[in-house]
């Protein structure tokens, strides 16, 4: 019999959480195969069985295990169990010796649905809003991450208008404890933080994105071609950004005691939204980066967040953060500093509105920025040239390729 313990993720972390096991109690387990995977108060991660065996849990889901502790047993002296035979009609011959293909599902079983590919169901959930024609803003989604469920459909049928929440009768007064987790307690401590110990201040502008949109618009489908991406907005934030960075050290630069910390690159983390919390994954050496190199690593990261596979690697070292609340269709927030960072861009809903252009109301797509400051290291000037640039970047794309007008750089201007 061995033992697996909890290894060490960290030098400040003394405890993870057992988030699940991925292979049951009395299970045979192979060796290097998955078998649990935990979460630390900055990422989560996989443990592997470091022989094959029979696994003997020692812990439960939902529990905190001190590192060094013991997560399970293997019985390594177990013999390996016999393969269970597929069933008879799925292994059943003809006579020449062909296996019978199996039979086809009745049409009935696969029906064709009406749920939009945005909104997440299940099948039996998404066949009954199909057939209802069920409006599934008016379903209050109980699955994992937001999935609705066939009782989600049933409850929202049979109490028109009147909402409710998951697995609760009308009118419920029931109040549910729910352990934090390691990583949202983080989340918590670290937001505290930032608020408590910075002097931080937010400034604001607003972009005309007309331009990037025409170019999107453009060369979207050549782009995907050439390089297997789609060309998002990020690609030209993130690159906006890292210039002006050059331009505006301060804003790039920590407090580290009675000194500053200046960066000469742009690691720049990019937020996103998990269903266990917020986590900001970072992309290395933006300035050397060309637009299709930070398309494919955001995609990588967003991957990575989404199926709980970042590493503490992924998620430190930033020297500066974009938050993106307009996919949620947040028009205005004040983003909160990802310390020990000195300042965070918040970008916002695209929104179309009334501009005046020359003397001429003209309707353009646009988008408020803000940038949240730590005073303490970063003036006003710094702080509204920083975003003022950011602007005309992103107005002037052309500008992105050597961060100056093509024809002032001609004349040597």
């Amino acid at each position: 019999m061995i033992s697996i313990k909890v290894p060490t993720v960290g030098e400040s972390i003394t405890e993870v959480t057992l988030l699940k096991w991925t292979k049951a109690e009395g299970a045979w387990v192979d060796r290097d195969e998955v078998i649990a995977e935990l979460e630390s108060e900055k990422a989560t991660f996989e443990v592997n069985a470091e022989q094959a065996g029979i696994l003997f849990h020692k812990a439960s889901e939902g529990d905190s295990i001190l590192i060094g502790d013991v997560l399970a047993d293997i019985d390594e002296t177990a013999v390996k169990p016999a393969q269970t035979e597929a069933p008879e009609a799925a292994k059943a011959a003809d006579e020449s010796g062909k296996v019978a293909a199996p039979a086809a599902a009745p049409a009935s079983q696969a029906p064709v649905t009406s749920v939009p590919n945005n909104v997440k169901a299940t099948p039996v959930a998404a066949a009954i809003i199909a057939d209802k024609k069920i409006d599934t803003a008016q379903i209050k989604a109980s699955g994992y991450a937001g999935k609705i469920t066939k009782i989600d459909v049933l409850d929202a049928l049979n109490n028109p208008g009147k909402i409710q929440f998951a697995g609760q009768e009308l009118f419920s007064r029931n109040v549910r404890p729910e352990k934090m987790s390691n990583l949202r307690k983080t989340i918590s401590r670290r937001l505290v933080e930032a608020k408590n110990t910075t002097a931080m201040l937010t400034t604001f502008n607003e972009v005309d994105m007309t331009a990037i949109m025409q170019i999107r618009k453009q060369f979207k489908d050549k782009f995907k071609e050439a390089h297997g991406v789609n060309l998002g907005f990020m690609s030209f934030f993130a690159k906006a950004c890292a210039i002006a960075l050059t331009e505006w050290p301060t804003v790039n630069a920590f407090i580290d005691g009675d000194q500053l910390l200046y960066h000469d690159y742009a690691d720049i983390s990019i937020a996103v939204s998990t269903p266990r919390g917020l986590t900001v994954p970072v992309i290395r050496n933006v300035e050397s980066l060309s637009m299709a190199e930070i398309e494919k690593s955001v995609i990588v990261l967003a991957g990575k967040a989404r199926d709980s596979k970042l590493t503490s690697e992924d998620l430190t070292g930033g020297t500066f953060t974009i938050t993106n609340g307009g996919v949620f269709g947040s028009l205005m927030s004040t983003p909160i500093i990802n310390i020990p960072q000195s300042a965070i861009l918040g970008m916002h809903k695209i929104q179309d509105r009334p501009m005046a252009v020359n003397g001429e109301v003209k309707i353009l797509p646009m988008m408020y920025l803000a940038l949240s400051y730590d005073h303490r290291i970063i003036d006003g000037r710094e702080s509204v040239g920083f975003l003022v640039r950011v602007k005309e970047l992103l107005e002037n794309p052309s500008l992105l390729l050597i961060g100056k007008d093509p024809v002032a750089s001609l004349l040597e201007l």
